[in-house]
């Protein structure tokens, strides 16, 4: 199979052999850096992996733009999931074709990609946001990530209430994740997983008081520690400085406490 060739549309990392990184969407025009100008009609037709030349004679490889790129690119209003979190939110909460997943504060949009990614076409993403500048915001970057047509996004605080019943994921990132527990619980089908990140242990420390009045097993809370090395085979160490605390990450599974129904509603007195 001959190398993929870069196209009109396509989102791509340009990097330079000093490591200066731009991420781009080819389309007519130009592109300028400090390290000269690129006509984009010249990365059509280019081999991902190969490279184009600028104007002041700097080459750039060019390469398929990832998801990190994506992350570390993103022009945003709102703090994001690290991918150091990210990556580990998705496989614990197993998320998988054809799952359906609630999103709550969607923020800029990179966990509701994520979540879009793994469940397919055949799956859902519900996120729910209340404030209409990051919903729109959400929306452009899910349009131009390709998936927006997996995620029905809501204006809507979720203290109002949700549709949703049976989901398999919940989410949660919300300055008051606490408060929302609950509502997480009754929308999750039975084994379903739930999350919520938050920034100190006193949050940590509201959110698990709730979890433990709710018929949820499997409770956990994760911080992740990442250090980056510099990749100078006679001097390997790590990077002076580090991407330390980010988020508490707190997982728990839903259960039914004898007094609910299969769909998690109380039965009450009838």
């Amino acid at each position: 199979m001959a190398d993929p060739l870069v196209k009109a549309g396509d989102r791509v990392l340009l990097v330079s052999e000093e490591g200066d990184e731009f991420l781009i969407e080819v389309r007519e025009g130009k592109f300028s850096t400090h390290l000269g100008v690129i006509d984009m009609k010249d990365l059509i037709g280019v081999p991902y992996g190969g490279k184009v030349e600028s104007s002041k004679g700097v080459s750039f490889y060019v390469l398929r733009a990832g998801y990190v790129d994506e992350v570390f690119h993103l022009k945003r209003k709102t703090q994001i999931v690290y991918p150091k979190d990210s990556g580990y939110i998705l496989l614990k909460l197993d998320v998988k074709e054809g799952d359906r997943v609630v999103d709550v504060g969607i923020g800029s949009g990179v966990m509701s990609y994520l979540f879009a990614r793994a469940v397919g076409e055949k799956g859902r993403v519900y996120a729910y946001e209340r404030r209409e500048d990051f919903a729109r915001m959400a929306r452009e970057n899910l349009e131009k990530w390709g998936v927006l047509e997996r995620v029905e996004i809501k204006l809507k605080d979720i203290s109002e209430g949700i549709e949703e019943k049976n989901v398999d994921v919940f989410f949660l990132d919300v300055p008051d994740p606490w408060e929302h527990v609950e509502t997480a619980w009754r929308a999750l089908k039975g084994g379903g997983r739930f999350c919520t990140v938050v920034p100190t242990t006193n949050q940590v420390q509201r959110v698990l008081e709730v979890i433990e009045k709710l018929p949820f097993v499997k409770v956990e809370v994760w911080e992740s520690l990442f250090r980056e090395y510099k990749v100078v085979p006679e001097r390997l160490r790590p990077f002076d400085r580090m991407v330390a605390h980010t988020a508490y990450m707190i997982f728990a599974t839903k259960v039914f406490g004898g007094d609910e129904g299969e769909s998690g509603e109380d039965k009450g007195d009838s």
